[in-house]
């Protein structure tokens, strides 16, 4: 059998807690990720497969109706993120601050048309994109871990939340300009100020998100790999004792 590949230097475990960090605020490389980042991945899960959608999100170190870090999204509640969600609340987020468009291989693929899709590249903002420097970004990413709830319709917190994430999440030219490329949204034409985006926070039917982050991994393009989870001053004085992250104690 041949033998395998060493793997390089920097590379370590990560099966278990690796480089463990617990405070009661989020880490400053997951703080300047979230600021940074317009979309985060949410994963959800029924009681087979889990289930992945690309998110508009707004982040938020507390709000008047929580002390603890929370990020606000909505969603459709007849979407299957939601049904997921309503039958079980833990979800995981992926979130990371590198330029994903993928770039020409060394074996260029004639069926292949690429990322962005070709129009995009008469673009200024794609331009800017896909000669963006990526050293010049801090390229890691972070899988957060929390606790989902869909707040109340017609509360004050839903009103509250939806007005923060409208003004998180209004791009104008940004949007418009972004409408023409990668196709436009429903109802997008209608609301042309902001390139379509508040008809998925401001709709009556738009449930609203709300995520408690518990815990989470920090990963850097390099294989490193650190753990970190939030416990209230409290939780930590009534354990004692370190607690559990990623689900290892």
């Amino acid at each position: 059998m041949a033998a395998l590949p060493q793997p390089p230097l920097n590379w370590e475990a990560s099966a278990t807690t690796t480089h463990p960090q617990i405070s009661s605020t989020l880490p400053s490389e997951v703080v300047a990720c979230l600021k940074n980042a317009r979309f985060l991945h949410l994963a959800t899960c029924d009681s087979v497969f889990p289930h992945v959608s690309l998110m508009n999100y707004t982040y938020l170190p507390s709000t008047p109706f929580s002390p603890y870090p929370t990020i606000i999204m909505t969603t459709n509640p007849a979407s299957k993120k939601t049904i997921n969600l309503i039958n079980n609340p833990r979800v995981s987020l992926l979130v990371h601050d590198w330029v994903s468009h993928r770039p020409p291989t060394r074996a260029p693929d004639p069926e292949r048309e690429g990322s962005p899709p070709p129009q995009a590249t008469r673009s200024s903002l794609a331009s800017l994109l896909l000669n963006m420097n990526t050293s010049a970004l801090s390229s890691i990413s972070t899988t957060i871990n929390g606790v989902a709830r869909l707040v109340e319709q017609g509360s004050e917190e839903e009103i509250w939340c939806k007005e923060k994430h409208l003004e998180n999440n209004t791009f104008g030219d940004q949007a418009r300009e972004e409408r023409g490329l990668f196709g436009s949204t429903p109802n997008a034409g209608a609301i042309e100020g902001d390139g379509g985006t508040s008809c998925f926070i401001e709709g009556e039917e738009v449930s609203v998100v709300i995520v408690r982050v518990k815990e989470g991994r920090i990963a850097d393009w390099k294989g490193g790999v650190k753990d970190w989870s939030i416990v209230t001053e409290d939780e930590q004085d009534g354990r004692g004792r370190q607690g559990m992250i990623n689900g290892v104690s």
